[in-house]
């Protein structure tokens, strides 16, 4: 401000509208999710402009003399409210699938191989941390802060998976809290979305002098623009494949405690390259790092036609069930975790190009072409079965299906919200969006509704919870279907949406 004083005293700076910081920077906003972005060169922001210009009403030649005070106007950074929608929906659709894929079995997990409605939950929160970090990270004053403050969020996203899914909560029915430590999970969503947060943040971190301010010309500059992060992404892609398709699976064994007796069962693999349940490697890999005792014991592979006579719901094991129908699995394991890198990276790619190219048909004709050609080429690889698409395993097939659709999602919600300007459509999602992680932890974990259900009357059962369910939604509609349905869209989703608009209202966000 000194600087632009004597600017004016020496007669070298002649025009008001100099005074003026119209430059819009990558910022992060008051959530600290960085989701802000340069759109000074949109019309409508014409009119924030001119009225920096009238605020600004000091001319050179009334400095005279007395060094004056120089006002010098910053303008906003725009927020982008596709990333807060589009953070949002995936929210809504976790808390759906989660609550009611018990009742709807086709948008639960699919049990093995193809890809269903609660299957797009993971890469689709994935894909916009990655686009978040591109954003928050589009400019780093010191290198050294910013790794601490990765490393501090990445500890904080593990603690609390391993609190919210590591077995020490079992909310919301069971009113009690404790983990034996010889059988907690020690993997799960959040310390999935911590490792790939981790990873992708910090070489966008650590290649911060590398990557250009403007792109050179040609279709490809915007790749070549980051190859270190592409890079990072195909060697995630290498260790996957190659321990997938190479590392040898031996026999493996686990035991079952039924009515105080246990029973131990033998699983037959001795091969290589298996993609199916019993003897894949991603699941060897975790049996050997975490230990079979510490894996998620109820996984959706249960639900096969070879498991269960109710396939694809949830039932009793069938007679003569193979034996792995019982086993353990971690669907959000270490070595499927580290192909989820993929996802991130994907994201930071929309990221970057959202940075990048200022026109509206520049963003959407990089970001569609891109969502297409990657599920043409998952679709390739599953219907030739060269690599079916498969979430537990997280293929690669699975990488590009669900990021190729997380991407034209996104154009979708960017060409109807913040081109169209349809905002108001969407404005739940975007509440939801801006604090995610209330609403995971308090709707999706179940915690609030335990809290509800600790005060009840007579028994545990005879909650205001179960009320509600049972006599507003459930006996209504005369279906527990349709009830749970319905209890879930207007008692979980509007009801959490309402919430987060009134947080939002008075500036109230849970970030970590």
């Amino acid at each position: 401000m000194e600087d632009d004083a004597k600017k004016l005293e020496e007669g070298r700076l002649h025009n008001k509208d100099d005074l003026i910081s119209e430059k819009v920077n990558t910022t992060s906003d008051h959530n600290g999710r960085g989701d802000a972005i340069d759109h000074d060169h949109e019309d409508h922001h014409e009119e924030k402009n001119k009225a920096a210009v009238a605020a600004a009403p000091l001319e050179a030649d009334q400095i005279k003399g007395e060094e004056q005070p120089v006002l010098v106007v910053k303008q906003k950074s725009k927020r982008v409210a596709t990333l807060d929608a589009f953070r949002g929906l995936t929210i809504v659709v976790m808390i759906l699938v989660d609550d009611a894929g018990g009742a709807y079995a086709r948008i639960d997990h699919s049990p093995w191989n193809g890809c269903t409605l609660a299957d797009f939950v993971m890469p689709f929160f994935l894909f916009i941390v990655g686009v978040a970090i591109a954003l928050a990270l589009k400019k780093i004053p010191k290198i050294n802060d910013a790794i601490k403050k990765i490393v501090l969020r990445t500890l904080k996203l593990m603690f609390w998976g391993i609190i919210l899914q590591g077995g020490y909560s079992h909310a919301p029915d069971d009113l009690a809290y404790g983990v034996d430590m010889k059988q907690i999970r020690w993997f799960g969503i959040l310390q999935r979305i911590a490792l790939v947060y981790f990873v992708v943040a910090l070489i966008e971190t650590l290649t911060t002098k590398l990557r250009p301010t403007v792109l050179e010309p040609g279709h490809l500059s915007i790749f070549t623009a980051y190859k270190w992060q592409w890079l990072g992404g195909f060697l995630a892609f290498l260790i996957y494949m190659i321990t997938t398709f190479s590392l040898y699976v031996p026999d493996w064994s686990f035991v079952v405690d039924n009515d105080h007796r246990s029973k131990k069962y033998l699983v037959k693999c001795g091969m290589r390259g298996h993609l199916g349940p019993a003897c894949n490697a991603v699941g060897y890999v975790d049996r050997q790092v975490w230990g079979i005792n510490h894996l998620y014991t109820q996984p959706v592979w249960r639900r096969l036609k070879a498991c269960t006579l109710s396939s694809p719901s949830d039932g009793p094991l069938r007679e003569g069930a193979p034996s792995w129908c019982r086993g353990p699995f971690e669907p959000e394991g270490l070595l499927s975790s580290i192909s989820a890198i993929l996802s991130g990276t994907i994201g930071i790619h929309y990221g970057h190009v959202l940075i990048h190219f200022k026109g509206h048909s520049e963003r959407l004709k990089q970001w569609v072409s891109m969502g297409f050609i990657l599920i043409v080429i998952a679709i390739i690889l599953h219907f030739t079965d060269a690599i079916p698409i498969n979430k537990q395993l997280y293929s690669f097939s699975y990488v590009c299906f669900t990021a190729g659709a997380a991407g034209l999602v996104f154009s979708g919600f960017y060409l109807l919200i913040d081109v169209w300007g349809y905002r108001t459509p969407f404005l739940f999602l975007e509440w939801i969006g801006m604090n995610a992680m209330l609403v995971f932890v308090m709707a999706a974990q179940g915690i609030f509704a335990a809290f509800v259900n600790g005060w009840y009357y007579k028994s545990p059962d005879n909650s205001l919870v179960h009320w509600i369910q049972e006599h507003v939604f459930i006996n209504v509609w005369h279906s527990e279907r349709l009830g749970t349905l319905l209890y879930v869209i207007f008692g979980e989703i509007l009801f959490w949406g309402v919430v987060a608009g009134i947080l939002h209202k008075f500036r109230i966000y849970w970030k970590l």
